[in-house]
């Protein structure tokens, strides 16, 4: 006993008490801000291989950006990254910051469909798909589970199998060897069923988007809920995003 209390007090509580209003250290970067400064757009836009950015007005995809911040580096008066983590949309064109925006993104609640709420506000079973993923994404997504974060306080789990799942959560491009198990994995959840996409790789294909290895055909044929950008993603992040898709409502 006296051991624990010596360990608590050197270390403090190793838990997040509110992972709403947690920070994060300086050095992460999140929603990007675009100022109005006059600068090379041409210049600006062939900084990032990823085609992340545009012209005319700036415009900046998170949906693609892999966060490198090699933008906001050889452009400070023009991009700065916050540190705000709170960046998962329901729309594919939250994702796009346009110069001259300073808002906060979130999850628009009259995109949220009805059954999600009345269904899956209390308890969430997530199924994880790695559909060709680094890891990178996959670490973070285990991590929202340790004694830090703990999202399972708020009922959202992964599980093993399919069949014990309310949706699945989808890391990596989609590759072609991948293709099928995905489409397996998600004909086994019961309906109705949530999709989630994790990370740039997952929801636009980030470094491999025009690989023929390929195979994003799954994405066309089903309605995505949920957009979580990243690269990779920040268990804050995840859980905020998911809290958000669970509680927001019309009205």
């Amino acid at each position: 006993m006296l051991g624990h209390i010596k360990i608590l007090y050197h270390q403090g509580k190793q838990f997040i008490p509110d992972v709403t209003t947690a920070e994060v250290p300086g050095i992460f970067r999140g929603r990007p801000v675009i100022s109005l400064a006059q600068v090379n757009e041409s210049a600006l836009v062939s900084v990032c291989p990823l085609n992340a950015i545009s012209a005319n007005p700036v415009r900046l995809d998170l949906g693609r950006c892999t966060f490198c911040g090699e933008c906001a580096r050889q452009f400070p008066e023009k991009i700065t990254f916050t540190t705000d983590y709170k960046i998962a949309v329901n729309e594919r064109e939250s994702l796009i910051f346009k110069e001259g925006d300073t808002e906060p993104v979130t999850v628009n609640p009259a995109k949220v469909r009805k059954e999600i709420h009345q269904l899956f506000r209390k308890s969430l079973k997530l199924r994880e798909v790695s559909a060709g993923g680094d890891n990178s994404c996959e670490w973070e997504l285990n991590a929202a589970n340790n004694v830090q974060f703990d999202i399972g306080r708020f009922g959202i789990e992964f599980v093993a199998s399919p069949r014990h799942a309310d949706g699945i959560v989808i890391t990596g491009p989609i590759t072609e060897n991948m293709a099928d198990p995905l489409q397996i994995c998600y004909d086994a959840v019961p309906d109705p069923k949530v999709i989630i996409l994790v990370g740039t790789d997952a929801i636009s294909g980030g470094i491999f988007a025009d690989s023929p290895a390929l195979n994003r055909k799954f994405l066309e044929n089903y309605h995505i809920d949920l957009y979580i950008p990243g690269n990779p993603v920040h268990p804050l992040t995840f859980i905020n995003g998911v809290l958000d898709l669970i509680r927001k409502r019309k009205g």
